[in-house]
């Protein structure tokens, strides 16, 4: 399967933060044929083990996020749901936004925009808060009331959407992308000798604090990790430092979060495999998974990879399917190698 449709099937489901059994049961079912044996742990982490059947192997973790940002319904006032944010919501571009109403079954609505005619010329320059949002599904208060009970979540709606070139535009690539890079890694590795035993974890509730991974990690056990995850595509607007021109490669996190051992082979496979990478300089908190994973235990050995997306949190997040595809090739050439002792 190529990586595109991976992306696809992924991203279609719907799971904010804590409600991630709709990804998770859609990545497991991709994930069954290239592995040994799947489970997942109490706090919803999918784990997909291959064995390399060699006695005391050492162990490779990779790590991508299942979960995407979203809300979660707070009141009803008159049909209307009122909602909080889950995970980084950035409230300037929700009025208008198209979304899915995650209860018994899918209810499709809308977040209240007001028309420009009827604002007053203060009211167009303050900045929106959620607190004066609401969904609109067409329900009045009693059908609402029963259709939608306080705590349903939600997520932005949408599918992908296939731009100019290589781009694919849509909800969830932040970190469904990268789940999708892991599967095609082990795809790409099916039938091979591995020289390590390898776990992909995709694990849950990474954008509201890394939660899924802290206990993940500690059940995995392993000797090394690599964190998959997005970073920042350039754009016209955009600060150039942080950020990477899409179409150039994957990145490679240098910094405190960045183990110098597997990142300097993850280096050095990139250059003799020519894999089209950046290097990312991490001075402090990668933002990803591996910040959390680094200290666990005893500690782990973790790089950090990333896939630059434009437009982060969003329900237009852009991605180049050629930087998705390098990092595809550094994790299984890196895997191959088998450079870590």
């Amino acid at each position: 399967m190529r990586l595109e449709e991976y992306t696809r099937l992924l991203c279609r489901e719907s799971g904010p933060s804590g409600f991630e059994t709709a990804a998770a049961d859609k990545a497991e079912e991709l994930m069954r044929p290239l592995v040994d044996e799947v489970r997942r742990d109490v706090m919803g982490n999918l784990f997909g083990l291959r064995r390399c059947g060699k006695p005391d192997a050492k162990h490779l973790l990779l790590d991508a996020h299942l979960d995407e940002v979203g809300f979660i319904v707070t009141e009803i006032t008159e049909g209307f749901l009122r909602f909080s944010a889950i995970g980084g919501v950035d409230t300037r571009m929700l009025p208008g936004r198209e979304v899915t109403v995650m209860g018994e079954e899918p209810l499709y609505g809308v977040i209240d925009c007001l028309p420009p005619h009827v604002l007053t010329a203060e009211q167009r320059e303050q900045a929106i808060q959620i607190k004066d949002l609401y969904i609109d599904l067409g329900l009045t208060q009693e059908e609402a009331e029963k259709r939608v009970p306080i705590g349903t979540p939600g997520v932005f709606r949408g599918d992908l959407v296939s731009l100019q070139g290589d781009c694919i535009s849509g909800k969830a690539l932040d970190d469904r992308l990268c789940a999708a890079v892991l599967l095609s890694a082990l795809e790409e590795l099916k039938g091979e000798e591995l020289p390590w035993d390898l776990t992909v974890m995709l694990s849950t509730q990474e954008e509201v604090g890394c939660r899924g991974a802290k206990p993940g990690i500690w059940s995995a056990d392993p000797d090394w990790c690599i964190a998959v995850d997005v970073t920042f595509a350039r754009t016209p607007d955009s600060a150039e430092p942080g950020t990477f021109k899409a179409g150039t490669g994957c990145t490679i996190g240098k910094g405190p979060n960045c183990s110098r051992g597997i990142t300097d082979a993850l280096i050095e496979t990139a250059k003799t495999k020519n894999v089209p990478y950046s290097i990312e300089v991490l001075p402090g908190n990668s933002g990803t998974n591996g910040w959390i994973m680094q200290v666990s235990r005893q500690g782990v050995a973790t790089a950090v990879v990333s896939v630059p997306i434009k437009y982060m949190h969003s329900p237009v997040e852009t991605v180049r399917l050629c930087d998705a595809e390098a990092a595809v090739r550094l994790l299984s050439e890196f895997i191959r190698g088998g450079a870590l002792k």
